[in-house]
């Protein structure tokens, strides 16, 4: 199969892909942790904000809800304006609504800052695979996409142990204050590292499909969320 995108001409020479790939590891192993961590520090929360059970259900899956309605459309933003433009707006929204997360004093802030949270991590992730694709020729892919796999699952497997910590010695705020300096190290390197991917053809994007899609989703899922609550199994 063809690679969409002119590798030989988006690195930079003399620059190991396996040195992009810290960047990008990094932007993928913020979105990953942030998916767990927060479970350990629920009670912390919900003594700290006053939230009620509803309110602090909803500060997890705000997250996951924006990830999975958007993740469709924001890899064919990608496309469109190219993977590194988007990654790295990726990083300054993820790392801003992280510092707002942290600074959120109700409940229906911290939700807020969760969902835009939740937006970021959206726009980061496809464009994590895209630029493996674009960066790496195609001997060294399988090694790449494993190590993309390794962090994936390394960041689960870590939120809640790292989360224990930080609300135990710190406070439930430090589990979104630590990832505004680990994103203004993978934003400050992307931006000097990574090369302006040129992809193989024109992108356009299709609006009646995007609403389509986009609504279709959080249907799905908004719906596997609170069908319980709402009784929507018996209707």
């Amino acid at each position: 199969m063809q690679n969409p995108y002119n590798a030989s001409e988006t690195r930079k020479p003399n620059l190991s892909p396996y040195v992009l790939l810290v960047f990008i590891a990094l932007g993928l192993l913020m979105i990953t942790i942030d998916m767990t961590i927060v479970t350990v520090a629920m009670p912390r929360i919900m003594d700290s904000l006053n939230a009620s059970l509803d309110e602090i259900v909803w500060v997890l899956n705000a997250y996951t809800l924006a990830i999975a309605v958007l993740l469709i459309v924001s890899g064919k933003q990608g496309d469109i304006i190219g993977q590194k433009n988007t990654f790295v707006f990726g990083l300054v929204l993820f790392t801003i609504s992280s510092a707002l997360c942290g600074l959120s004093s109700t409940p229906l802030e911290l939700i807020g800052a969760r969902t835009l949270q939740g937006v970021g991590a959206a726009v980061l992730l496809p464009q994590t695979m895209a630029m493996i694709v674009a960066i790496f020729p195609a001997e060294n892919r399988g090694a790449a996409f494993g190590i993309w796999g390794s962090v994936a699952a390394v960041g689960s497997v870590v939120g809640p142990t790292l989360g224990g910590l930080l609300v135990s010695d710190i406070g439930w705020q430090w589990i979104f204050y630590i990832n505004v300096p680990v994103g203004v190290i993978a934003i400050i390197g992307s931006l000097l590292l990574l090369p302006p991917l040129k992809l193989g053809k024109h992108h356009k994007l299709d609006w009646l499909g995007l609403v389509l899609i986009t609504v279709s989703l959080f249907g799905i899922n908004f719906a596997l969320i609170e069908g319980q609550r709402y009784n929507w199994s018996t209707v």
